[in-house]
């Protein structure tokens, strides 16, 4: 009897914890990372885990997957190899409407499969908005009339322009702490505008009429606006560290399942790979329909004879924008080399159909994926930043300033610690935690196998409809909640529900975690939303309308995927032994 009692407890305490926990993480009454850190002081005192268990919950492998990372990304950001990247695969795309929202949708989606979404979407943006004021100030040049009409309504704004940039500077600073409450992203945001030389816009919705020669040149801000954070949202899809849900979802089923061993960065890149390549497409098809026409042959030609004057100058400005850049620098190719070494190290370490560079060693399931992130993000810290020349030792006499002087000292690294720690998300860091706390609890008080009792009555419904309703469902809360937050709910309720049906745990775990990146259809669904919509060229209507679009093809190509190339990949027409979980409360 006093052990039942202890047991329903147990099982409460949990709850309770759990509730009060959800409830600040999708109110927000608190920030995320604060909200994290209840079950670090309820659960000791409740009696459900120790002190100590708790807190080795809050630092795990991916934390360290995350910090190499991040080194990577900061080296990238610093010596902009990004924005290289990018104008690269702009100027191959061409200027033509449909050719360029591709060009700059491709670009966006690989530089999101390594950085974050909201620093993909920071660095993308003002290269972007760059282009698009070309495109409105060519256009606008065409008829004396519109000029007059564009530079009157310029005059008369001109004494709100300060008021206007602060307010809208202030709402996206407050809309990107929905995800990670720092402000590191925004900093990048405004240094990149510094850096491509951005013509300020007003953003007033009132004045939009004045902002656009035509409608089409509107249509062509939307679209190409748009474009960006979905482009995003979809490329953080195709790698483990491309975005936080991800993470979450890898660390919390190594946990749960440590005996799967299916999961690595090969095997997600195999599966998510084809996703993100169809959404992409039809993301780009919906898009160009939604704000461009289905005249796919007059925006997407890639003939010369076809290209107006504008299309011309926009090209002419992109490419002034690359050649400033210079001739590709030694950092560049420090960072660039790392960052395919990173790759091909991920890659080869378990491929599954052959060996790994694992096999190697001795001893085995020592070494992770976040072994290899952590060593190169190390020697990013010890390499020079200057390619070893003593011609110009004296180089660090030139300029006046002591930056100047730190900028040519030979012996600089390629990153320093004051450009990871602006980089790196450390709420991010501790929310994860948090999740991982709130799976443990649930698992060592029996509050995940009661839970999964109340579910046998699915049993009844096939697989495929019970990985529809939960992907339904993430996607809808996630437009409200924040993704990492929602992912982090709900793994442990999917997991219960997938051990009690007898469903191979991956069939729901892997659809819910890629559907709560859809939350795209507002401009508080996720950060990038909310720097695109600070540019002033979309509505919510317009993001309404474009991301259900987006939101519903993405449900369908991922509920296709489980059911086909997912199958045979993960094993998901069997319920594996590594998913049979006993009753832990059996034990205490």
């Amino acid at each position: 009897m006093l052990w039942v009692k202890r047991t329903t407890f147990l099982e409460a305490s949990c709850a309770y914890v759990l509730i009060v926990t959800a409830v600040y993480w999708v109110s927000e009454a608190i920030p995320l990372g604060a909200a994290a850190l209840v079950p670090a002081f309820l659960y000791p005192l409740f009696g459900v885990l120790k002190s100590s268990e708790v807190a080795s919950e809050y630092f795990k492998d991916t934390t360290l997957l995350l910090i190499g990372v991040i080194c990577l990304a900061a080296s990238i950001e610093k010596w902009n190899l990004h924005k290289r990247l990018a104008l690269r695969m702009v100027m191959i795309a061409g200027a033509k409407p449909g050719m360029l929202v591709l060009g700059f949708m491709c670009c966006t989606a690989f530089l999101s499969m390594w950085l974050s979404n909201t620093s993909t979407t920071a660095m993308v943006m003002p290269i972007a908005e760059a282009v698009l004021q070309q495109l409105i100030s060519t256009g606008a040049a065409d008829t004396d009339e519109e000029a007059e009409a564009i530079s009157e309504g310029d005059e008369e704004q001109g004494g709100l322009e300060d008021k206007e940039e602060n307010l809208d500077k202030t709402q996206l600073e407050l809309l990107f702490q929905k995800e990670s409450g720092t402000k590191s992203d925004l900093i990048t945001l405004t240094n990149l505008e510094t850096a491509v030389s951005i013509p300020e816009l007003p953003t007033s919705s009132r004045k939009q009429s004045s902002r656009y020669p035509t409608k089409r040149d509107h249509m062509i801000c939307k679209c190409l606006s748009l474009s960006i954070t979905y482009a995003a949202t979809i490329g953080g899809l195709i790698t483990i560290t491309g975005t936080s849900t991800n993470l979450i979802f890898t660390e919390q089923f190594n946990i749960r399942y440590p005996e799967a061993q299916v999961i690595n960065f090969g095997t997600w890149f195999i599966f998510s790979l084809p996703i993100s390549l169809i959404m992409l497409f039809l993301t780009w098809v919906w898009l160009h329909c939604l704000f461009l026409g289905c005249n796919f042959r007059e925006t997407c030609s890639l003939s010369k004879k076809r290209k107006t004057k504008r299309e011309e100058l926009s090209e002419k400005r992109i490419q002034e924008e690359y050649e400033k850049l210079g001739p590709i620098s030694y950092p560049e190719l420090v960072t660039g080399v790392f960052f395919v070494l990173m790759t091909l190290l991920w890659f080869t370490r378990e491929p599954g159909f052959v060996p790994g560079w694992t096999s190697l060693f001795e001893k085995k399931g020592y070494r992770t994926d976040a072994t290899i992130s952590v060593l190169l993000g190390f020697l990013l810290f010890l390499i020079p930043s200057r390619k070893p020349c003593f011609s110009q030792a004296g180089d660090r006499d030139q300029g006046s300033s002591s930056e100047d002087e730190e900028d040519s000292d030979t012996l600089a690294p390629m990153i320093t610690w004051k450009d990871f720690q602006k980089l790196m998300p450390w709420e991010i860091v501790i929310l994860v935690g948090g999740g991982y706390a709130l799976a443990a609890g649930c698992k060592v008080s029996g509050l995940s196998v009661w839970m999964g009792r109340q579910l046998e009555p699915m049993n009844s419904l096939p697989p495929w409809t019970i990985t529809l309703l939960a992907c339904l469902l993430v996607s809808a809360v996630t437009e409200f909640a924040s993704n990492p937050a929602t992912i982090t709910v709900f793994l442990p309720i999917l997991s219960t529900m997938s051990e009690t049906l007898h469903i191979n745990p991956l069939y729901t775990l892997i659809p819910a975690t890629m559907c709560v990146s859809f939350g795209v259809m507002l401009p508080v669904g996720n950060p990038p939303n909310a720097i695109v919509f600070s540019y002033g060229h979309c509505q919510v209507s317009d993001m309404v309308k474009a991301g259900f679009g987006v939101n519903l093809i993405g449900v369908v190509v991922v509920m296709v995927a489980i059911m086909t190339w997912g199958v045979p990949l993960f094993q998901l027409s069997e319920f594996p032994a590594w998913a049979v979980i006993g009753n832990v409360t059996e034990s205490l």
